[in-house]
């Protein structure tokens, strides 16, 4: 749910990077917020655990007045993929704007990643969303490794039913991947609220945010 603040003409969208346990999650967020303008971001924040971490940071898109007379701001958030963890990964999809799921490709993480993707779904409906409902986007991690699972398998595994999501191959740790999936989540994620809002239609972007590679 966006959090619009009418004092400084701000609305904030929440972003969370879900999956299993040493996905990439962490890595993604790593990625953006290195190659994201340090004027344009806030601090990276690590909570950190036993055996996993939470990181999250917010950051101003190249084009952040595509809501006329408001400043748009992103909320990036990871959860811990270990089970244990299940409250605080509850705790984080609270007010979720967008999803960016993040699988890992290896064979044997198949499992891991239907259970992961199958927790969420019930994350959600605890707290009241449905996923059906919420811009998200699929992110198959770890391309770079021999012994990864077809795509067309892993979309069958995932992207099933009446609503198909767009889908990403990518190697997190080279950031390759990584901003495509990010421009695709926080584009569905403001037309989403276009249309909730019955605001007038614009022209969104390719990209939101860019990698400073690409900038310059």
């Amino acid at each position: 749910m966006a959090f619009i603040n009418l004092a400084k003409k701000e609305i904030s969208f929440k972003i969370v990077y879900y999956g299993p346990a040493l996905g990439g999650k962490t890595t993604n967020l790593e990625q953006i917020h290195r190659a994201i303008d340090a004027q344009a971001r806030g601090d990276l924040t690590i909570i950190s655990t036993h055996q996993d971490r939470t990181l999250f940071f917010d950051f101003l898109p190249l084009h952040s007045e595509i809501i006329r007379g408001f400043i748009s701001k992103f909320q990036l958030y990871t959860v811990p993929g270990q089970p244990m963890y299940n409250e605080t990964r509850k705790l984080v999809l609270r007010h979720v704007d967008g999803i960016v799921f993040v699988a890992d490709s290896q064979w044997e993480k198949m499992a891991e990643n239907a259970d992961s993707f199958r927790n969420m779904q019930e994350n959600l409906v605890e707290n009241g969303l449905n996923l059906e409902r919420i811009p998200y986007v699929l992110q198959f991690n770890k391309r770079d490794l021999p012994n990864v699972a077809p795509v067309h398998y892993m979309d069958f595994l995932l992207n099933r039913g009446p609503r198909r999501v767009p889908v990403f191959e990518s190697i997190a740790i080279e950031c390759r991947g990584v901003f495509e999936a990010l421009n695709m989540a926080a584009r569905m994620v403001l037309a989403a609220f276009i249309r909730e809002k019955r605001l007038p239609s614009v022209a969104l972007p390719q990209e939101l945010c860019v990698e400073e590679e690409k900038r310059g």
